[in-house]
């Protein structure tokens, strides 16, 4: 009887652990337990994301005007092949999308390495670099229209100021260069949060690692194109693929600074959706939405192939 009474109390803890593991597990937990928890976040999802892309494919296949909608089946397609001025958006969106993306991770990497090797000033600079990333596009946009702006713009006083008045440009109103100065204008934005990526991996790199190369008198060129960019490699992909998603939709900045002129020449995807759908008179959703969803599958087969041809088959470990 004492060995049973005793035996009891231990039973009542071990049902009481297995309880609360069975509770803590999530794999275990009830199906009521788990509408109650991912029910709210699906709702919102199927409510702002996925019906509205499924929307978007559905009235591409129409000729929509107001609350009228006729079926025109791959009409929009068919004239969406011969629109000039969409292919045009399409190429600076390509352009920006694949060259910024080097120019945006370049410079992370380059601020982080300063920071890295112990700049004077690191604390100051590295608060300085990083805060353009919590500046709104607003801010942005119309702090670099004064500066790139012709008479009294700070980039063209400082080329008058050293006697280069000559290279002295109306940088948003030049169609050859508009592109290029919105593509700064955002790697500027941009820098600071590729600059605290790369500064946390490298500092997770492996001392020994470091520590062996600089025994064997390996210079910083030697060193960061042998020991540190290799083993940051994954890392830089990650940063490149996002920034390319980032740069394929961008509406924000160019619709700011320039609404996609002069000329077409800043013209992207999402603006020329967004101009066809609200400022034509056409009134016409169904050929926006083609746009759309041609672009969505665009978007998607680029990342599918940059992740297979970027992605590394090796897998570094340390």
């Amino acid at each position: 009887m004492t060995d049973a009474l005793a035996l009891k109390p231990a039973s009542r803890s071990e049902g009481a652990k297995a309880s609360s593991s069975t509770l803590a597990d999530p794999r275990r937990a009830s199906r009521l337990v788990l509408a109650v928890f991912l029910g709210p976040g699906l709702l919102i999802y199927a409510g702002l994301t996925a019906y509205p892309a499924v929307r978007t494919i559905y009235d591409s296949f129409f000729h929509i005007e107001g609350l009228e909608a006729t079926f025109v089946g791959l009409a929009n397609y068919a004239e969406l092949m011969g629109d000039e001025t969409f292919w045009v958006a399409v190429r600076n969106t390509f352009i920006w999308s694949f060259v910024a993306p080097f120019l945006d991770v370049a410079t992370g990497l380059l601020l982080a390495l300063a920071l890295y090797a112990g700049v004077p000033f690191a604390r100051f600079l590295r608060v300085a670099w990083f805060t353009p990333v919590l500046l709104s596009y607003v801010v942005v946009a119309i702090l670099w229209m004064w500066i790139y702006n012709y008479d009294w713009g700070v980039l063209n006083a400082l080329l008058r100021a050293v006697g280069l008045e000559s290279l002295a440009s109306s940088w948003l109103g030049n169609p050859k260069l508009a592109l290029a100065s919105l593509i700064v204008t955002h790697a500027w934005k941009w820098a600071g949060f590729n600059m605290v990526v790369c500064l946390a991996a490298i500092h997770s790199l492996p001392r020994e690692v470091l520590e062996a190369s600089e025994l064997d008198n390996c210079g910083w060129g030697a060193k960061l194109r042998y020991v540190i960019i290799p083993m940051l490699r994954p890392t830089l992909l990650s940063l490149y693929i996002l920034a390319f998603i980032g740069k394929m939709k961008i509406f924000d900045l160019v619709w700011i600074m320039t609404q996609g002129g002069p000329l077409w020449a800043t013209e992207t995807v999402s603006t020329y959706v967004y101009k066809r759908a609200f400022n034509w008179n056409t009134f016409d959703l169904g050929y926006p939405s083609a746009i759309a969803t041609v672009w969505f599958l665009v978007v998607c087969a680029s990342v599918l192939i940059l992740n297979r041809v970027l992605g590394s088959k090796e897998r570094l470990e340390y």
